[in-house]
């Protein structure tokens, strides 16, 4: 995928569900993988020319695991003209040595999470992005559907009431394989999460399942993501359809 798809999938999902207006500063949840790499590339990039001016701030939380390096991802955000800051936790202790947690993701989501929302407040940002994609609201929809008995999957836009901050997922039309493309394109620098539980989690088999359904019935991946869109989810905002020139 070429960054003009990109930025044109990215608009298309700001502008349906009016994620930024002007004035916005915006918080990007950096984790140093292809998804949050992604958005930092269509987000810096689309600031230069929409309409509605806003500013962004990349942050990564570290949870404290040896050897995890950076600086490549700090030299690609001054390329591209974004302020970055990694913060440095002790997550990782916490939940490995001293809880011992042996289902530790939840707990460290909420963690990082809230470690991320106080310095997206301490920058002045008024908006946080998560780089969520298509394949990751479907795979949403079937884990609350098997492990929880409902019909859920996350909110493009969602108002964080405790924090005082909404939380915009603008890559919600890009397909995880045009993720792909676009980081083997422009060389992303990834950094290898080194999580012991990455791989291993509801998450990954709903993925699978998700892709074998997709193997077995062509089409079935799209289909499925429609349906999400027109399902009228519980706190999902109101889809505005504009024609694009």
């Amino acid at each position: 995928m070429k960054l003009q798809q990109l930025l044109s999938q990215t608009r298309k999902a700001i502008d349906e569900y009016q994620m930024i207006q002007d004035g916005d500063r915006i918080a990007v949840g950096i984790s140093g993988g292809k998804d949050s790499l992604t958005l930092l590339y269509a987000l810096s990039n689309l600031r230069r020319f929409y309409p509605k001016k806003f500013e962004i701030e990349a942050i990564s939380v570290n949870i404290g695991f040896d050897g995890v390096d950076m600086s490549e991802i700090e030299s690609l955000c001054r390329d591209l003209n974004v302020s970055y800051t990694i913060i440095d936790t002790e997550i990782a202790k916490i939940i490995f040595e001293e809880r011992k947690e042996s289902n530790p993701c939840s707990l460290c989501a909420k963690m990082r999470k809230g470690s991320f929302n106080e310095k997206a407040k301490e920058l002045n940002c008024n908006k946080i992005a998560y780089a969520h994609h298509k394949d990751d609201v479907i795979e949403t929809l079937f884990l609350s559907f098997i492990f929880e008995g409902r019909l859920h999957s996350f909110s493009p836009v969602t108002y964080l009431d405790r924090m005082d901050l909404t939380l915009i997922r603008p890559m919600l039309f890009v397909s995880e394989s045009d993720v792909i493309g676009f980081k083997n394109k422009y060389n992303l620098p990834i950094v290898k999460n080194p999580c012991p539980a990455d791989g291993y989690t509801k998450r990954e088999y709903a993925k699978n399942l998700v892709k074998q359904l997709s193997d077995e019935h062509p089409g079935a991946k799209e289909r499925m993501f429609t349906a999400i869109l027109n399902g009228n989810l519980q706190g999902w905002p109101q889809r505005i359809l504009t024609k694009r020139i």
